[in-house]
């Protein structure tokens, strides 16, 4: 499939829920301009008027839930019920306390591919520990397109699972922005079929090792730097998160196989310029040893938060090796804050086999639109059009920036 619209919302935004239940507010507000987001100008055209105390509450005192209820449709799943949203919260009132957010998006399709994700970033009071967490369901039916950033695309292979993911670290604080600590991996895979290649060949998904059922289950040390104040919109600040995993038969691992990711994401608010930002998104996810299953293979937008690859189908490439950049330059369009604007590319490269080194070079760019849904937590509708290699390209949407 060539073209991917991740989510393209077609309600108009139906029924769009916003309950800015009062916490700080993240960034500064213009003295002359006054933030404006959706929420402002549905109270405008209902006649709703929030009290004055529920615009001054400090933070801590409750938290900010974003939620937006849309139809979306994409060539891979027909229409698509979507539920999107976060929560932004803090747990201690001190000044310069870390922001947590808990997020979800959940998709029931046409084609009756069903999704759960639940991702949270939780600081435990008095921001001493954080609970990292990914957790979710798939019935997902996806194409893949064989091992390499070399693999054409004629080479689709309609595939479909069913798949639990959990994904769970416990770190600790020990500076004010570095923070280190352990977790467990689960990745369960059940009901794998593949229909195959269109011309009869054998896949590399049956050359690397087909199988019904695959279990990867391991412990993973995790150490994170996070110098950035919100998580959901950076404007600043530094992310750099190396993630070592090592997988064990006795766990119940089908293979013994280690790898590790490295993240690291870092923001400049450009001088003179008032909401802009200049970001660049580094990820690279390798495989040190051992064989895993063809489907836990690092692959584009199989990140935590499948963002990588804007422009790519999810899974469009795939191998031991994922080396992935990105940079996007992000603007405001309105002084109110209400639109805004980014411009983005990357470039991506996968190994072949599991000796082979880094392939060719997939690069993609696109812009897209953003729009405040909650200026509490500083939350915005990402609306982006992207284009790869090969013809690739389509619509992507979220809940808050893609990194």
């Amino acid at each position: 499939m060539s073209i991917l619209i991740k989510q393209i919302t077609v309600s108009a935004l139906i029924l769009l829920i916003s309950l800015p239940l009062c916490a700080q507010q993240v960034d500064t507000v213009n003295e002359k301009i006054k933030e404006k987001d959706i929420v402002d100008y549905f109270r405008k055209w209902f006649g709703y008027k929030p009290s004055q105390k529920a615009d001054s509450m400090r933070p801590g005192d409750k938290p900010v839930v974003s939620v937006l209820p849309a139809v979306g449709y994409t060539l891979q799943t027909r229409l698509a019920g979507i539920l999107s949203g976060n929560v932004a919260f803090f747990t201690s009132d001190k000044p310069g306390s870390k922001l947590s957010v808990i997020t979800e998006n959940v998709n029931y399709t046409q084609n009756r591919q069903f999704t759960i994700p639940v991702q949270l970033n939780v600081w435990l009071k008095g921001d001493a520990w954080n609970l990292l967490g990914d957790w979710r369901f798939m019935y997902y039916p996806q194409s893949t397109f064989g091992l390499g950033s070399n693999a054409p695309i004629e080479n689709e292979d309609p595939m479909e699972y069913s798949y639990v993911r959990v994904y769970q670290y416990v770190l600790k604080k020990v500076t004010a922005n570095f923070s280190a600590g352990i977790g467990y991996n689960f990745d369960y895979r059940w009901r794998i079929s593949e229909k195959g290649l269109a011309n009869g060949e054998e896949s590399d998904y049956a050359k690397y090792g087909a199988a019904e059922k695959t279990v990867s289950s391991g412990l993973a040390f995790n150490f994170l730097y996070d110098s950035r104040k919100n998580p959901i919109n950076p404007n600043g600040g530094l992310l750099a998160n190396v993630v070592i995993r090592d997988n064990f038969t006795w766990l119940g691992s089908n293979t013994n196989w280690q790898s590790a990711i490295v993240d690291i994401r870092k923001y400049f608010r450009m001088p003179g310029a008032g909401r802009n930002v200049l970001a660049f998104w580094s990820y690279n996810w390798l495989v040190l040893d051992g064989k895993p299953p063809f489907l836990d293979l690092p692959s584009t937008g199989w990140d935590n938060f499948n963002n990588s690859g804007r422009g790519f189908i999810q899974g469009r490439y795939r191998g031991n090796i994922m080396l992935y950049l990105e940079s996007e330059y992000r603007f405001g369009i309105t002084r109110n804050g209400l639109f805004g604007g980014v411009l983005f590319a990357n470039a991506e490269s996968f190994s072949g086999a599991p000796t082979d080194s880094p392939q060719a070079v997939q690069p993609g760019a696109g812009f897209g639109l953003r729009i405040k849904l909650n200026k509490k937590s500083n939350t915005n509708i990402a609306i982006d059009y992207g284009f790869g290699t090969q013809g690739s390209k389509g619509l992507f949407v979220n809940i808050g920036e893609v990194f």
